[in-house]
């Protein structure tokens, strides 16, 4: 299907745009009144997640009501956990819980890993195909996964982290253990991957959340060389990468074979560029707090960040809008970025 819209996707493989195009993480989610009144149906995130129809209702929302360039699946990065044979509750006002937690030899070998496990989420592929058909060609749709660090740390811990400091101790003590727990999660993220491919998505975004808690030798260590080897397998779409806090080692992120690097809100474009040079196409990266803020401040910090980037841009937040932002500084925000040209 012609897309009829595809500003997003000509950015993200460094093609000339006639504007960047713009669209955020967590865009489908509590910040949109009509998702708030479905969610209030329903028993649970989970059930959102895992209902098809359900899930891609959502994701297009943000497509009817903000008008930005790019959809992206709603799902959640712990379905890769869960279908390795590690299941996961969403607690309210808590976040994640795994009532089972990985520790062992053991309990890395009992896990299922690769294509057996990606086939136990059909339903996020079912959700891609129902997602694209009903966007009809509006824009590119996103799909995306954890890095396997990330999902490392949450089958660790067993939850939500300040510091994950039972995740980073794993490193120290059991580092043999760490690496075949990473390489089983990458070998399941690459085979969903490839799946929500072959359903229809047009991108891919690894996100790497807990990037920025490790020191700089064991994220190039743990983290690094797993995201490598996903993009070396993902050949088929663009690819972005997204290590937050990750900023000591964006050359050595920007040196896979990633089309665009996410960059957080922490990092000024000047060092991004001074690091990655004028021709790496780069994500980000607003601090989404600044939705807080009045419309004529929005409007000046945001135009102040597309100048600092200075082209192959894609505009987004540092990380992901926050529940609570007043949807109107959202759109003010969009629309700021749709009224550039360069």
């Amino acid at each position: 299907m012609k897309l009829k819209n595809d500003l997003f996707l000509r950015a993200a493989r460094g093609e000339a745009v006639e504007r960047p195009p713009v669209w955020l993480m967590r865009q489908a989610g509590r910040i949109l009144p009509q998702y708030r009144a479905l969610r209030g149906k329903l028993s649970g995130f989970k059930e959102l997640v895992e209902t098809p129809h359900l899930a891609a209702e959502v994701t297009i929302q943000p497509i009817d009501e903000l008008g930005v360039d790019a959809a992206i699946i709603f799902s959640d990065i712990l379905v890769i956990p869960e279908a390795m044979g590690l299941p996961y509750q969403m607690v309210e006002a808590k976040g994640p819980h795994f009532p089972r937690t990985i520790g062992s030899a053991n309990d890395i070998n009992n896990l299922n890993a690769g294509e057996s496990a990606a086939e136990e989420l059909q339903y996020v592929f079912d959700a891609v195909k129902i997602t694209k058909q009903e966007l009809d060609g509006r824009v590119p749709l996103i799909g995306f996964c954890g890095a396997p660090w990330t999902i490392l740390c949450y089958m660790v811990e067993g939850g939500g982290s300040k510091t994950f400091s039972k995740a980073r101790k794993f490193l120290y003590q059991e580092p043999e253990l760490a690496h075949q727990l990473l390489s089983q999660i990458t070998e399941t993220s690459i085979a969903y991957l490839k799946k929500k491919i072959a359903a229809g998505v047009d991108l891919v975004q690894i996100f790497d959340s807990w990037a920025g808690i490790l020191p700089t030798k064991h994220y190039q260590e743990f983290a690094l060389p797993y995201i490598a080897k996903m993009c070396e397998a993902i050949q088929e779409v663009p690819k972005t990468v997204f290590s937050k806090g990750a900023w000591t080692s964006l050359e050595a992120i920007s040196a896979t074979d990633c089309n665009v690097v996410g960059i957080d809100w922490n990092t000024d474009p000047s060092i991004v560029r001074a690091k990655l040079g004028d021709e790496k196409v780069v994500q980000g990266n607003l601090d989404p707090c600044l939705l807080y803020a009045g419309s004529q401040e929005i409007k000046e910090h945001t135009l102040s960040m597309i100048e600092g980037f200075g082209g192959k841009h894609i505009v987004n937040l540092g990380h992901g809008v926050y529940p609570d932002t007043p949807l109107d500084n959202v759109k003010v925000f969009v629309d700021t970025v749709k009224g550039f040209a360069y």
